[in-house]
């Protein structure tokens, strides 16, 4: 423990409901105001959906995000620089995949596919009636089956669920790097001098009275204003109880259910350049039940696959086993049957199991789109909501959590007072 974890206190100025990256973004920016401030979180670590592990080769995995999307502008990466983690800013093949198993017509036919269906996702979100991706897709059009598949890994779940006006909302610089030791250690590293109390699971919110009353298994709390940074599927399931009830939450909150998206790592054993370096490749492009496989990331002798949607749901449910099983067949497809005996499962996530999660990110239902607003919008400046779903721009990345809490962290500063300046 650090020297500014404090004894249980039944009073402060500030509750924060969660540890994850929208919870630690808004816990340093209200301590730095110089307010009273506990971070409540349910799991034993930081980090929520940013968790970094450790695997038998002594190299990190990071199981649930990854990438600093948008890096150039992505607070996350000055953070990072700040604090002295190593970035990799080589950026991914993914566009490339194609190449590999049909070559480079087939690679040009894909883009062009690609560009066209997004040309016609971008046209629709300007007609005044939202609809599903999935009805912007060419009639019996070749790289269909891959088109569903990317939607699955992008929104973690399928093209019959996915906004078009929300999606056309999303900002992509397309810079995406990578934290060599891993996101979810970079989070953890960010809030690990904040005032944290473990396993402790709220389940009610009392904003009826001049203090809010936040309910835990280990007692209450008393503030003058909390920020709830848990996941939507959390609110929607009322895994939370708000007095008075907050039906427009709840129903926004069901409006953006979380996608999955789930990984399995592999140690490559014997010599790992037989394989390419850091290369994405796809396990088929005929169906949408398929798996994205990173190679020798950073030049690591290990193979991430990347499962989303149903397909990431079913393997949950088969457990460790079903899931290496399914990816060592696509890899067998793609570099021959000798790889089976090669590749160790080293770690795997499981994100609709974790029962403080339920899933990965939001992803926002046809019709939908505008729940972001209702979901973030305060409740009498006292009740805040804070996390990526609450991003119009940036939704399902750790930089929306963290923009979307230090907004907020803001709103909350502004109202209670800060004690003292805040750093530029």
């Amino acid at each position: 423990m650090n020297d500014m974890i404090r004894l249980p206190s039944s009073e402060c100025d500030v509750v924060v409901v969660g540890a994850g990256a929208a919870g630690v973004g808004a816990g340093r920016r209200l301590v730095a105001a110089g307010l009273d401030v506990v971070v409540l979180e349910a799991r034993d670590r930081l980090g929520g959906r940013a968790h970094t592990v450790e695997t038998s080769l002594g190299l990190p995995a990071d199981l649930g995000c990854e990438w600093l999307h948008s890096a150039e502008r992505n607070p996350w990466t000055g953070i990072a620089q700040k604090m002295g983690f190593e970035i990799d800013q080589r950026l991914p093949n993914w566009g490339a995949r194609v190449s590999w198993l049909f070559g480079e017509a087939a690679q040009q036919d894909w883009m062009e596919a690609r560009d066209r269906f997004d040309e016609a996702c971008e046209r629709a979100a300007l007609e005044p009636r939202d609809r599903a991706e999935v009805e912007l897709l060419e009639p019996n059009g070749r790289w269909n089956g891959l088109l569903r598949a990317v939607s699955t890994w992008a929104n973690g779940t399928e093209l019959e669920r996915v906004s078009v006006k929300d999606h056309a909302r999303y900002e992509n610089s397309n810079n995406n790097w990578r934290v060599i030791k891993g996101y979810g250690t970079l989070i953890s590293a960010y809030g690990a001098r904040l005032p944290v109390r473990f396993g402790t699971i709220v389940s009610r919110i009392d904003h009826g009275g001049r203090r809010i009353t936040v309910t835990t298994n280990r007692g209450d709390i008393s503030a003058r204003a909390v920020i709830v940074t848990v996941s939507t599927n959390l609110l929607a399931n009322e895994a939370i109880r708000f007095v008075p009830a907050l039906p427009d939450k709840l129903a926004a909150a069901a409006g953006l259910p979380l996608g999955i998206a789930d990984k399995m790592f592999f140690a490559i054993s014997g010599q790992a350049e037989d394989f390419p370096n850091d290369r994405h490749l796809v396990g088929v492009t005929d169906r949408t039940a398929t798996g994205g496989y990173q190679i020798r990331a950073h030049g690591w002798p290990m193979i991430g696959a990347y499962f989303g949607g149903e397909l990431a749901t079913g393997l949950e449910r088969e457990g460790e086993a079903g899931m290496a099983s399914f990816a060592i067949d696509e890899l067998a497809g793609l570099f021959g049957n000798d790889i089976r005996a090669r590749l160790t499962p080293l770690a795997h996530s499981a994100w609709v199991l974790d029962p403080f999660a339920t899933g990965s990110y939001s992803c926002a239902l046809p019709g939908h789109a505008d729940d972001r607003l209702v979901l973030s919008a305060p409740v009498d400046d006292r009740l805040f909501f804070a996390g990526e779903a609450c991003s119009v721009n940036f939704f399902g990345t750790a930089h929306a959590a963290f923009i979307s809490a230090e907004a907020a962290a803001d709103r909350v500063i502004t109202t209670l007072g800060a004690v003292k300046a805040l750093p530029a």
